[in-house]
């Protein structure tokens, strides 16, 4: 270790220094420089913006728009650190409406590259100016330049004087990912822009402007593919000051990494350790262990209650109340996904939809079902009731329905007068002396269909109007188990009111910090309503004398522990009802049909309708799917069928 010999003085940073300090927060590599140079566009007021890259933006970043523009003698002032036009107090600060505030971005990315800046506050092409900056040149030339009325913001060589930071790029590929990653982002964020982005002069994405839905969702599948909008529930849902709108991915369709999840706050994308909590706990029932869900989400609120000045590149917020906004998205998302039910499900068949439409299970028109080929009307029953007519079948079925589950509707016991049979041409199908589908309108149809038969004991075969359903018997009946008894346990609401709970014979101590008492004893009322009972007994200690019975053999200390984190930084904990929830998700298991076991048409179709009541009742308790449909063209399509 090398001694000091002389003290070290205070003294002012070079200003080219204290740019380049400040570029290592907020430019660390060509996606960096694209967010903020299109943020600024955006609040320039641009309707349209375009992107031209070189070398995945490390050799060139070129970010055109048609907005305001910059006046003349703003401009060398525009390349200056701490220099905005976005806010001018501290009002302005509380309530930030704009991306860039800070006036850090093109100070620190001009200290790091060459950079260009061409704008025009006029319509006459020619009124325009040009300020060119370089790395070490700490004093911009400013020209003129023609130029359409908004700016054009060109940078060249990035880390060009500062080969060690040059060095941590990576391959032209790998960072064009993360420039196109960064592009996806900025788009979702603006509908209301047309964008463009080319690569190496090869346009990759060209997006028209419009904020009519059919337009929205046509961008999302642009850039998430239809697979996306196909298997994702709209959501639309406001209260207390708060808007959730946009797109939430049925638990079916998840990721294995979580690379499709978007989050706005008031348009602005934000990494939020609430919002991921939240979002966390609204899948945690549905989802299979290690997937992640997909969502395009956006959260409005009033700007003076959100901070957006927590980090350099303001990927971070805060909230000024973290328990209302977790409460309302996990509330959201929660009923959002709990509500799915199978005649709410959609189906992607291109022989009776187009991309863009929703095709619901539970039912088609009649003359949809006309459309088809005549044998789907005709049926797949199977077996000795093969030969019997469809009305004797539908009857027996429904009284099945009414003896198991008296509940059921009694529409579905209503008799339908017999819809008629297209007539015969010269290419339909022979006449198969079937039973056919249920003389009850198409419409009427419950949304799983009739069931038909049993497979090898394990699934049924379930006939709908659109083709045919395969369900996994004891999934299903596993999640329509787990439901009613969490409904037993639970009760109505979310809290846990009619948990049966038992005191401790001797109240077990906690060790905890300070903190931690002072969260307790703000939180004496959650903890009594998850049927937890806790006192204070000393700086540094807690007592535990009351816990649910079914936490009777849980670690209560890791329980509690885990809690009191929550509870402290989001504001909420669900840990007892998921312990307990995984402990009724066992005994379901354990108390469901199983495999093998036969089942008569009566008891498959009342396990049908049960699954349609149910919530939740597309996944199992572990998050895997109960059941899947086969539409009759993607049949067709298998075997070939008018090909």
């Amino acid at each position: 270790m090398v001694a000091m010999t002389e003290s070290r003085r205070i003294h002012i940073l070079d200003p080219r220094l204290a740019n380049q300090i400040a570029a290592g927060e907020v430019v660390e590599r060509p996606a960096s420089v694209l967010k903020e140079l299109a943020e600024n566009a955006i609040d320039a007021g641009s309707q349209r913006i375009e992107i031209d890259l070189e070398a995945g933006g490390a050799r060139l970043i070129r970010v055109r728009d048609d907005g305001r523009g910059i006046a003349e003698d703003d401009l060398p002032l525009a390349l200056s650190r701490h220099a905005t036009s976005k806010i001018a107090s501290l009002d302005d600060l509380e309530g930030v409406d704009s991306l860039g505030f800070r006036g850090e971005a093109l100070a620190s990315i001009s200290s790091v590259s060459r950079l260009e800046l061409v704008s025009n506050t006029q319509d006459e092409p020619s009124e325009g100016w040009r300020v060119v900056a370089e790395g070490r040149q700490m004093e911009p030339r400013v020209s003129p330049a023609p130029h359409p009325r908004g700016s054009s913001v060109v940078v060249r060589d990035l880390f060009f004087n500062t080969p060690a930071r040059r060095k941590f790029l990576r391959t032209e590929k790998t960072e064009f990912g993360h420039v196109e990653e960064t592009f996806r982002r900025l788009v979702l964020s603006r509908y209301d822009i047309a964008w463009v982005l080319r690569h190496n002069q090869k346009v990759v994405h060209q997006l028209r402007a419009g904020e009519e839905p059919a337009a929205m969702e046509r961008r999302v599948g642009a850039l998430l593919g239809r697979n996306f909008l196909e298997n994702a529930l709209h959501v639309d849902i406001e209260a207390t000051g708060l808007r959730l709108w946009g797109w939430v991915g049925l638990p079916t369709h998840s990721r294995a990494q979580a690379d499709q999840q978007y989050f706005f706050v008031n348009g602005r994308v934000v990494r939020d350790r609430l919002v991921a909590h939240a979002v966390r706990q609204a899948y945690r029932d549905v989802l299979f262990h290690g997937r992640h869900p997909v969502f395009v989400l956006y959260l409005e609120l009033d700007p003076h209650v959100v901070d957006v000045n927590v980090h350099p590149t303001k990927h971070e917020v805060r909230f000024r109340d973290g328990r209302l906004v977790h409460d309302f998205l996990f509330s959201s998302l929660h009923r959002a996904l709990a509500d799915v039910r199978p005649n709410e499900a959609t189906s992607s068949d291109p022989a009776t939809a187009s991309a863009g439409d929703e095709m619901p299970v539970s039912g088609a028109s009649s003359a949809a079902v006309d459309a088809q080929p005549r044998w789907q009307q005709q049926g797949m029953a199977l077996g000795a009731d093969q030969e019997r007519p469809a009305a004797h079948r539908v009857r027996e079925f429904m009284a099945g329905y009414q003896a198991l589950h008296p509940e059921h509707e009694d529409q579905l016991l209503t008799p339908q007068p017999p819809r008629a049979e297209p007539e015969a041409t010269a290419t339909s199908e022979p006449d198969i002396q079937a039973p056919a589908m249920p003389e009850a309108d198409a419409t009427q149809a419950p949304p799983l269909g009739y069931a038909v038969a049993q497979l090898h004991g394990v699934y049924i075969l379930s006939q709908t109007a659109r083709g045919l359903v395969v369900v996994d018997m004891h999934a299903a009946h596993e999640r329509i188990t787990y439901e009613r008894m969490k409904q037993q346990v639970h009760g109505d609401g979310q809290a846990l009111g009619r948990l049966q709970t038992q005191p401790l014979l001797v109240p077990m101590s906690l060790a905890v910090s300070t903190r931690e008492v002072e969260t307790a004893e703000r939180e004496r009322e959650t903890f009594e309503r998850l049927g937890v009972e806790l006192d204070v007994a000393g700086p540094e200690t807690l007592l535990v004398r009351r816990v649910p019975v079914l936490l009777d053999n849980a670690d209560v200390e890791s329980l509690i522990h885990g809690m009191l984190g929550d509870l402290e930084r989001f504001g909420r904990s669900d840990r007892v009802e998921a312990h307990i929830n995984e402990l009724l998700a066992s005994m379901s298991c354990h108390g469901s049909v199983r495999a093998n076991r036969r089942l008569t048409v009566p008891e498959m179709n009342a396990l049908l309708r049960d699954m349609e009541r149910t919530e939740r009742s597309g996944q199992c308790n572990h998050g895997r799917p109960t059941w899947t449909e086969m539409s009759m063209h993607e049949l067709d399509k298998l075997f070939l069928r008018g090909q």
